[in-house]
């Protein structure tokens, strides 16, 4: 084996990309291949959204953010090294974008209007945690209802949560980055990605022990909703 292809090896090993797939859809977008980056923006496009929206509470800032961030990518893909897996690299432009846009808009914009942001989103629905819905395997109302209440209580126990408990647990649980993914996108260390892990799931699971016994006590104030 030349010494070139050994480094091309190393650099993009599959288990530092994430999977084999990616390997093979970096090269296809590199080599301007149009279906595998519509397949690449596909994978990640509703992931990227939902991280803006954490840090971002408008839904038009996080759209034009994620549109800033495949821009970055397509100018950048090339030079993409593989030293972290490519979601973590996507999400990394995300988040460094995202951060920037909300200092810059909550310099220039008063409260009021940041308020106003944040429940014209919430109208529209906040993705955040759609992709965690557990699927309803059997066809009873009262079940379904059940089920759509106790989900309803942990997007909300998850919006409440401080944005930094917010991000890492989405991220972890999720997104499904390991520990030290989330480390390196956040610049934190591992205790403190242990710590704030930890508090964001603690804090869910409190507000849903919370639900559940309320259900419990008031089981016909479910079925009222149906």
């Amino acid at each position: 084996m030349s010494t070139s292809a050994a480094i091309a090896r190393d650099r993009f090993r599959p288990s530092s990309l994430g999977t084999a797939s990616d390997l093979l859809l970096l090269e296809r977008v590199r080599a301007g291949d149009e279906l595998a980056l519509a397949d690449l923006v596909e994978r990640h496009q509703h992931s990227l959204l939902r991280l803006a929206l954490l840090f971002l509470r408008d839904r038009a800032w996080a759209e034009e953010v994620v549109q800033e961030t495949w821009m970055a990518i397509l100018t950048g893909i090339a030079a993409f090294e593989g030293r972290s897996s490519l979601k973590s690299w996507i999400f990394r432009i995300l988040i460094r974008r995202a951060q920037t846009r909300l200092i810059r808009e909550t310099r220039s914009i008063p409260l009021s209007a940041l308020r106003r942001s944040r429940l014209e989103t919430e109208s529209v629905g906040d993705p955040v945690c759609e992709e965690i819905s557990p699927p309803c395997f059997e066809r009873n109302p009262e079940k379904q209802v059940i089920e759509r209440e106790t989900m309803r209580c942990l997007k909300l126990a998850l919006e409440r949560l401080p944005i930094h408990l917010r991000v890492v647990v989405t991220l972890r649980d999720i997104e499904g980055l390991d520990s030290g993914e989330v480390c390196n996108l956040l610049g934190i260390s591992k205790g403190a990605q242990r710590v704030r892990l930890h508090r964001a799931r603690s804090r869910l699971r409190e507000a849903l022990n919370i639900h559940l016994t309320e259900a419990a006590a008031h089981p016909r104030s479910l079925a009222a909703v149906a």
